[in-house]
C-alpha cells in the first residue's frame, strides 16, 4: 500500500455509534475504501439492522450502549472469539443534549458524561488489547470544545475531554505505535439535530441561514464530509499525525 493512499484493504474496523449520522457514513467509506469487515455498534438493535442493510455483508452489527462497561467487554469477546485484530478503531458514539446552567440535574450530568467521557474511555481501553501494533484510534469530538456554545456546557465539557484523551494517549501508546487523533467535526446535519437537541425543522433551517454568514463554506456539513477526514486520520497517509484534533467545520471555528 502507498504511503500516500486512503486504502484500509483487508482490514478490520470497528466504529462505535454506527448506525446513523457520522457513523453510519464513516462504516460506508472504510467499505468503499476496501476494509474486509466492519463491526458497528448502537442502542438500537432495529437501527443496526438497517444500516447493515445499506452497508452489506462487510459488517457485523453489534447492540452496544458505550456507558455498560459489560457491553463493550461483550464487544471486545465477540470480536475476539471471530479471531480479529482491529486495524482502526472510530471511538464515534456520543449524545448531546442541552442543558441550563443554574438549573442542571445530577442525571442531566451522568447521562452526558456517562456516554461521552466514561464512555469513549472504557471503549478504547476494553478493545485495547485487540488493537495491532502501529494501528490508529480516531476519535470523535466537536469544535464546541472551543466554542462555549450556550446551554450546552454539559456537551462542551464532555467534549474537551475526548480532546484530552487524545494527547494523553497520543504518548501512552507510542511504544506499540498506535496513532491516536481526533476528529471535530463543525455543525453537521444528522438525526442528532432532532433526536438529540430537540430541533425542529424551522430551528434547523434558522441554523443554516447562519451559517450562511457566519461559517467562510456558507453551510453546513455532510456526514460524508466528517467521513473523508475521519479516514484521512485513521490512514496510512497520516502515518505521521498523531495527538491532532482535525476540526472538520467549514471554518466556522478558525475564522
Amino acid at each position: 500500500m502507498s504511503a500516500t493512499s486512503i486504502d484500509f484493504n483487508d482490514q478490520v474496523i470497528v466504529v462505535t455509534g454506527g448506525s446513523s449520522g457520522i457513523g453510519l457514513a464513516s462504516a460506508q467509506a472504510f467499505i468503499n475504501a476496501g476494509a474486509k469487515r466492519i463491526y458497528i455498534t448502537g442502542r438500537s438493535k432495529t437501527k443496526l439492522e438497517q444500516a447493515r442493510e445499506i452497508l452489506g455483508n462487510k459488517v457485523i452489527p453489534i447492540t452496544a450502549d458505550v456507558a455498560r462497561i459489560s457491553d463493550l467487554q461483550a464487544l471486545h469477546d465477540k470480536i475476539a472469539a471471530n479471531g480479529d485484530q482491529i486495524d482502526v478503531l472510530f471511538a464515534n458514539a456520543g449524545i448531546a443534549n442541552h442543558n441550563q446552567f443554574g438549573n442542571t440535574t445530577e442525571v442531566e450530568f451522568s447521562t452526558t458524561f456517562d456516554t461521552n467521557v466514561k464512555g469513549l474511555f472504557f471503549t478504547v481501553q476494553s478493545l485495547l488489547p485487540l488493537m495491532k501494533p502501529a494501528s490508529a484510534i480516531v476519535l470523535n469530538a466537536s469544535i464546541a470544545a472551543s466554542k462555549g456554545m450556550p446551554n450546552l456546557s454539559l456537551y462542551n465539557a464532555s467534549k474537551a475531554a475526548v480532546r484530552s484523551f487524545a494527547r494523553s494517549w497520543a504518548n501512552d501508546l507510542k511504544d506499540r505505535q498506535i496513532r491516536v487523533n481526533t476528529i471535530s467535526p463543525g455543525v453537521t446535519r444528522t438525526p442528532i439535530m432532532e433526536n438529540g437537541l430537540g430541533m425542529k425543522e424551522e430551528d434547523i433551517a434558522n441554523f443554516s441561514a447562519y451559517l450562511a454568514d457566519a461559517a467562510p463554506a456558507g453551510r453546513m456539513g455532510r456526514p460524508e464530509e466528517i467521513a473523508a477526514a475521519v479516514l484521512f486520520l485513521a490512514s496510512k497517509t497520516a502515518s505521521y499525525v498523531n495527538g491532532v484534533e482535525l476540526c472538520a467545520d467549514g471554518g466556522l471555528s478558525q475564522v
